[in-house]
This record gives structure tokens, C-alpha cells and sequence, in this order.
């Protein structure tokens, strides 16, 4: 069972992700009201205003009293400052990938067992983009952070959330190469849909295998196997 404040955290960093990574809203944007966001999000508004009380702390909204909540015109993303040294480490794609070899996998295990339903939903929400813009040919960066973000936030492991600025880097190499390769962009396409369906099943192993395969097909089209 996750602690109350754990848990308005977790709420708080799925509202960043929103802004940050679905860019649902932007500068100046209202958010929606309690009733509806609370509902979206699974939580309670008691939960719900203990995040929003979060994020209005750190700059991210401001809140007015009888007009809502609105994301900050001067918003800018604190919550990986942490690690910021090491997202901007000169890392090679090789270095990079092996992170997401040793972290990913785990993160698609405990994402499957210990997912909500809300969470799962955000998963296979982003999953379905990821697929959308492939097929469109569309740049597909920022829907591929989201999909792998989504799972590590599922894991309610916070050491695994701040990894996230390092595999995003990864993931910005690997969108870059893999458009120069129409192998590695059909492989993305069907092991993505293989993570998916391991996760919506709950099956934690196989998921698990379907990440570390995607790793792996990505390091050996690309050229980058270590």
C-alpha cells in the first residue's frame, strides 16, 4: 500500500508529466478542476490538492484563488535537478543503452505488478502513440519518452523515476539513428507491441523479456552492441 504523501508525489510528478511530456498544457493553461482530475488520475482530492500544493511550491502552478490552477508562464522542470550532472554527461549511444539494458527490464517487471489501472491505462495510452507515429512517419520522441516514463513512474520505485533524464538522452539517440534504419524502426514497432501486451496481461517476466529484447534489437541495428 502506497503512504499518502508517497502517493501525492507520485500524483504530483503525473501532472508534470503532463505538462512536460504529454504537453496537455502549457504555460499560462488552466488545468481541470478537482472533480475531474481526481477522477482521471484515481486518487482522492484530498490526495489531489497535497500535489497540487507540491507543484505550486516548486514553481510548476499557480494557484488563484476563485479562477483554478494554472501552470506557471515561468514553469521550468525541477524534479530531475538531481541528476542533472549526469543527464548531461557525454555519454556515447553505447554507454546509454547498456543504462537502459540494466534498469529498463526491471522497470517493465515491477511496472506490470504494480501498475494501476490508471497507470496501465497511461502506459497503453502512449504505447498506441508510439505506434501511430511510426506509421505515420512522425517523429516519435517525445510519445516514446512518455511511454518509457509512464512505466518507470508504474514502478513506484523513485530511484528508477530519476534515472529518467538518462534514458531519455538514449532515446533521443536511438529515435535519430533508427530513422537512417528501416529495419530498426519495424523492430520498434513489433516489440513495442510485445511490451504491451505482456504489461496489459501482467505478466511481469514477460515483460521483463520483451524489454530487454527491444534494448537489444535497438543496440544491434543500430550498431552500438557493447
Amino acid at each position: 500500500m502506497v503512504k499518502e504523501k508517497r502517493l501525492s508525489d507520485s500524483v504530483s510528478e503525473d501532472i508534470l508529466a503532463m505538462i512536460t511530456i504529454e504537453k496537455r498544457f502549457g504555460p499560462g493553461d488552466k488545468i481541470p478542476n478537482e472533480n475531474e482530475l481526481s477522477e482521471e488520475l484515481g486518487v482522492s482530492r484530498t490526495t489531489l490538492r497535497e500535489a497540487i500544493r507540491i507543484l505550486a511550491t516548486n514553481g510548476v502552478v499557480e494557484i488563484k484563488r476563485g479562477c483554478g490552477t494554472f501552470v506557471s508562464e515561468h514553469m521550468t522542470d525541477i524534479s530531475m535537478e538531481a541528476l542533472k550532472p549526469l543527464s548531461e554527461a557525454k555519454m556515447d549511444a553505447r554507454d546509454l543503452y547498456e543504462i537502459r539494458l540494466i534498469f529498463e527490464p526491471e522497470a517493465a517487471f515491477l511496472a506490470a505488478t504494480r501498475a494501476t489501472d490508471t497507470e496501465m491505462k497511461r502506459i497503453l495510452n502512449f504505447g498506441s502513440q508510439v505506434e501511430e507515429k511510426i506509421k505515420k512517419g512522425e517523429d516519435r520522441t517525445e510519445v516514446e519518452q512518455g511511454f518509457h516514463n509512464a512505466i518507470a513512474r508504474a514502478t513506484h520505485n523513485e530511484f528508477i523515476n530519476q534515472l529518467m533524464p538518462v534514458i531519455y538522452r538514449a532515446i533521443d539517440k536511438g529515435v535519430i539513428l533508427s530513422n537512417q534504419k528501416e529495419l530498426a524502426v519495424q523492430d520498434t514497432l513489433s516489440d513495442h507491441r510485445m511490451i504491451m501486451e505482456f504489461l496489459e496481461a501482467r505478466n511481469a517476466q514477460g515483460a521483463k523479456s520483451a524489454m530487454k529484447i527491444h534494448i537489444l534489437h535497438a543496440m544491434k541495428e543500430l550498431e552500438i552492441e557493447s
